[in-house]
């Protein structure tokens, strides 16, 4: 079965095989080996990238701009928003039934929590205290962050950050009966 001669051309390829490997290693070492610039002291920090010097030295904090929420709905388009609520598709309708979250229709200017039947989680219904009615404000606030304006909501959903999206999503929430 097994002949020297097999056994010969079998381990020949292997080592040829590691041998490779090994020149394949050592050039690709010899190619990309990042070294310290000449006369830098063995274990000394050295930046491996240009710095780029910027006025104000970076110690300002960055400023959240305000957006105009009034703005963004008197230009909201719904039918983009039609588009925006495929993201909400999966767990909300708008055909007057509930589905893994509470139907959609008529949500601007419902009361929150306010749909007889659904089981709304502990943090929804504490939030009636907060904001009592669905206002394109306070819908655009859910929208954007749902956990972090209701703390322990059953609502898994990251939220929508675009603001021009959130404003469109209402806009054809608002159109729907």
């Amino acid at each position: 079965m097994f002949n020297t001669m097999t056994i010969t051309k079998t381990s020949g390829a292997l080592i040829g095989s590691l041998l490779a490997l090994l020149l394949l290693f050592w050039g690709a070492n010899s190619l990309f080996l990042v070294r310290p610039p000449a006369g830098a002291d063995h274990g000394e920090e050295v930046a491996q990238a240009y710095s780029i010097e910027v006025e104000g030295g970076g110690t300002e904090e960055v400023v959240e701009e305000e957006i105009d929420f009034g703005a963004l709905m008197a230009s909201a388009d719904a039918g983009a928003g039609e588009r925006v609520f495929g993201k909400c598709r999966a767990c909300h309708k708008l055909d007057g039934t509930d589905g893994i979250g509470p139907h959609l229709n008529g949500v601007v200017g419902r009361a929150v929590a306010g749909i007889d039947g659904f089981s709304y989680s502990g943090g929804m219904v504490d939030h009636v205290a907060e904001a009592p009615e669905w206002t394109p404000e306070a819908l655009q606030a859910f929208i954007e962050d749902p956990s972090g304006v209701v703390s322990g909501t059953k609502m898994t959903f990251a939220g929508i950050s675009d603001a021009q999206d959130r404003a469109d999503l209402i806009a054809y929430l608002q159109s729907q009966p």
